[in-house]
């Protein structure tokens, strides 16, 4: 195997959207750095059965119903 072109492997912490978090090893970041979730297990609707809604963080759901408004069923 050859030295030096592997990314450095090390342990973060993975906070999760009610705040727990755990520690996993990563090649995110720095070693110590946090990855916060937006969406996780606890909020995504494939695992909560849709009771959850997800969070339009970048308007693409708002740009998508403005270009499409007008498409309906007849």
């Amino acid at each position: 195997m050859k030295k030096d072109i592997h990314p450095d492997y090390h342990e973060i912490t993975v906070i999760m959207t009610d705040g727990t978090s755990y520690k996993t090893r990563s090649t995110m970041g720095k070693a110590g750095d946090s990855l916060r979730l937006d969406i996780d297990p606890l909020s995504h609707p494939a695992w909560t059965g849709g009771s959850q809604r997800l969070i339009d963080t970048g308007g693409q759901v708002a740009k998508f119903n403005k270009r499409f408004k007008d498409i309906g069923l007849k």
